[in-house]
């Protein structure tokens, strides 16, 4: 069956999005919401409050970028995890990660991830900060899992030219003093993001603005003459450049990288998606904390692993994670076992891994080994017990 998709605009006090009227051409606030219903998953949407009726679903479904560089990367990290996706087809929308029974991979636009979320298509997902923010809209249902996935880096931000009036505009204070804004014409903001860059505006004391929608080459917007500044994701700050934008201080509206997103209500209906959470949380985290980390072992004399213990701790970038691990090296003299070096083992991160090296020979070590560490594992990862408590388990 075809999904029917239907649009109400409501006005509301409280959401700072503008929308145009077209009888008098003032701008007024106004809320969007969406409504998708299906065959498994029927959905009333009433002044902007989800109704869902229930439904029975046995599989637990993580939704992924279809894709993109966010979609390789997140592939990349799942892999690196032993989460590696399995897809027979990769026209077909659908896969699964054959390590995690009754989990169904589906593949989506990122925007429509954080809203099958908050409908209740999706269980769990993985998406920029940023699609969260401005899809999810405060939405009580979306719950953070793990907030720094270490990739798909960028600012959501507003850019202004470097040119014009704009010359020596160089804050967002400045740019709300400027006395060119007014109700008859106010500042005209180019954007995707209907929901954040409004609110944004609003917060910040910026009264007369007005916002265009657009997808895609925002960049050109103020060249064209069809908006005055834009508010997009920005990663280098090269593109801006080489269209002769500017961020400006205080411009910046979100940080964002790739989150591991989860809906609240599945987390704590259904036992099996809290499993799931939480075996996918303790690999991320276990692979992310390992990330950029190397384990260094060394001999050393000594007349005890207390004293070489001693030796080591001596050097600021030999304490490790806990501390040195020291352990007797057995060796024979004279036809008896004896112990004359004892073997060092500690953590050390890529940045301080020569250092490392050199305070070891200084000490005494020698015969360095070292070897990258793929996972690092907590009794329990502080992650989860934050979860457990936002959740009241």
């Amino acid at each position: 069956m075809s999904a029917l998709r239907t649009i109400f605009l409501l006005p509301t006090s409280s959401i700072s999005p503008f929308s145009p009227s077209s009888s008098s051409g003032c701008w007024f606030p106004a809320k969007l919401a969406i409504s998708r219903c299906s065959d498994t998953s029927p959905v009333t949407v009433v002044n902007g409050n989800v109704d869902k009726q229930s439904y029975e679903r046995n599989e637990v479904r993580l939704g992924l970028p279809s894709k993109g560089r966010m979609a390789a990367d997140t592939l990349d990290l799942l892999k690196d995890c032993q989460l590696s996706v399995r897809q027979v087809n990769p026209r077909q929308y659908v896969a699964e990660i054959p390590q995690i029974t009754n989990l169904e991979v589906w593949f989506q636009r990122p925007k429509d991830i954080v809203r099958k979320l908050i409908s209740g298509d999706l269980d769990l997902g993985i998406v920029g900060l940023d699609t969260v923010k401005e899809y999810g809209q405060g939405s009580e249902d979306l719950i953070l899992v793990h907030d720094t996935l270490e990739y798909g880096d960028c600012r959501l931000s507003l850019a202004i030219p470097k040119y014009g009036i704009f010359e020596n505009i160089n804050s967002l204070e400045e740019l709300a003093r400027m006395p060119q804004w007014t109700p008859e014409r106010p500042l005209r903001v180019a954007t995707g993001f209907t929901y954040l860059g409004p609110r944004f505006m609003e917060e910040n004391g910026l009264k007369h603005v007005s916002f265009s929608t657009a997808d895609g080459a925002l960049e050109a917007a103020p060249a064209m003459g069809i908006a005055d500044a834009i508010v997009d994701l920005v990663s280098s700050g090269t593109t801006l450049r080489e269209n002769n934008l500017k961020e400006i201080d205080g411009g910046i509206i979100l940080e964002s990288q790739a989150v591991f997103v989860a809906s609240k209500r599945s987390l704590l209906q259904r036992k099996d998606v809290l499993d799931i959470t939480h075996e996918m949380m303790e690999r991320l985290e276990a692979h992310l904390r390992a990330a950029g980390q190397f384990t260094v072992t060394a001999n050393m004399r000594g007349r005890s692993a207390e004293e070489v213990a001693e030796r080591v701790l001596s050097q600021t970038s030999l304490s490790g994670l806990q501390g040195p691990t020291v352990s007797p090296v057995f060796c024979k003299r004279d036809g008896k076992v004896a112990v004359e070096y004892y073997a060092i083992v500690i953590c050390v991160p890529k940045k301080a891994l020569y250092k490392s090296v050199q305070q070891l020979r200084a000490i005494g070590g020698s015969g360095v080994l070292i070897s990258p560490l793929t996972y690092i594992f907590d009794e329990e990862t502080p992650r989860w017990r934050r979860l457990l408590s936002n959740l009241g388990l």
